[in-house]
């Protein structure tokens, strides 16, 4: 090769270099052409050899997640086909119980209230928010093909956590709904109208996308050079910002904050409500009515400190640790399914109109 064109390659190689792209490509949501140079280390022009090995090839650069659990999971890698099991049932088991709690407030007159109507939207968002992830890892699990694109990665992201978000201050509500039925029981049906209820389930979900959307923006303007391989089973802000080649540091406290103001300070706003729930009921005389308004808020506090409990402590601090993969599958996965159980058993209400349902069901088969 003339010596010409070997110069032009050298000042290819500083172009590469310039432009931060490490090893043969940078990570991109489309598609590149990559040119593969025998030379050990790209950057190291003074190995030249001038041998080129040049081979032109189209190659889709997405974020690969170990979505085969080798990175995530790797004491797990040999029982693949239970965790496919695993995950498929915590799904199928998520849909249901949410989905027969929409239905029963739906279609019972005696669970048309606020307190149910805002559980029922909290169902609704458990789907989605399980919806957004397990499919997606089970495909991955059954499929073996564990490459996602930069555009898919980032969309999956930003729903699951502005979904989360809008959990945080969908709680918040529903503790605020509670508290004002048992504080001012006299004013409550003059200030929960139904205008004032829609606008308290839309408020979260504007909330919740919203202080989202800075964080997440921030880490799509990151650089990603490579490795691309997330050490996580989904995508998420803190194993993103750690394949970062740029400097993370603005995008994570970001994250942290907008962690704090929705999983902290509003936990800190549910925690404040009850001990003012907590204090009024104790004033009550009837053993009854104590035990009815402990009984319908107990149901609410534990939901939310399960949630709570597992997210605020992967998403204050952003860099994350090797535990942070479990206590998200907690809340991803687990804290979903176990909710509608939470609910229907612990509350009376609930129970007999479960009951009542399941008799209408099983008479006529019966007969």
């Amino acid at each position: 090769m003339a010596l010409k064109e070997k110069n032009a390659m050298i000042e290819d190689l500083g172009r590469l270099e310039d432009s931060q792209e490490c090893g043969n490509y940078s990570l991109m949501p489309k598609k590149l052409k990559i040119m593969h140079l025998g030379l050990k280390n790209p950057k190291d022009k003074d190995s030249f050899n001038g041998t080129i090995l040049e081979t032109t090839e189209e190659k889709d650069l997405g974020v690969t997640i170990s979505g085969d659990l080798k990175a995530a999971f790797d004491e797990f890698h040999q029982v693949q086909n239970l965790l496919v099991f695993v995950f498929l049932q915590t799904y199928i088991i998520s849909l249901m119980g949410n989905i027969t709690i929409i239905f029963l407030v739906k279609v019972e007159p005696s669970l048309h209230t606020v307190m149910y109507f805002f559980i029922s939207v909290f169902s609704f968002l458990e789907i989605m928010l399980v919806s957004v992830i397990i499919p997606k890892l089970l495909a991955i699990l059954i499929s073996e093909n564990n490459v996602i694109s930069f555009i898919e990665c980032f969309t999956q992201m930003y729903m699951f956590i502005s979904f989360g978000a809008t959990e945080c201050y969908l709680l918040v509500a529903m503790v605020f709904d509670r508290h004002l039925a048992i504080n001012n029981p006299l004013h409550y049906p003059v200030i929960m109208t139904p205008i004032f209820c829609y606008k308290l389930v839309i408020l979260p979900w504007i909330m919740g996308f919203a202080t989202i959307s800075v964080p997440v923006i921030m880490t799509a303007c990151l650089e990603f050079c490579g490795p691309n391989v997330i050490d996580h089973f989904f995508c998420d802000l803190a194993p993103l910002q750690n394949l970062a080649c740029s400097d993370s540091f603005v995008s994570s406290i970001l994250t942290s904050t907008v962690a704090i103001s929705n999983g902290a300070l509003t936990f800190s706003t549910i925690i404040g409500f009850y001990i003012h729930i907590i204090m009024t009921v104790s004033k009550i005389k009837s053993e009854e009515g104590k035990q009815k308004a402990f009984s319908t808020c107990s149901s609410h506090l534990i939901v939310a400190g399960l949630f709570y409990g597992t997210g605020t402590v992967v998403y204050v601090k952003p860099k994350g640790s090797y535990y942070d993969k479990y206590l998200t599958f907690m809340y991803t996965a687990l804290t979903p399914m176990i909710n509608p159980f939470i609910y229907t058993f612990r509350n009376r209400d609930v129970r007999n109109v479960l009951r009542k349902s399941v008799n209408q069901i099983i008479k006529p088969a019966s007969l």
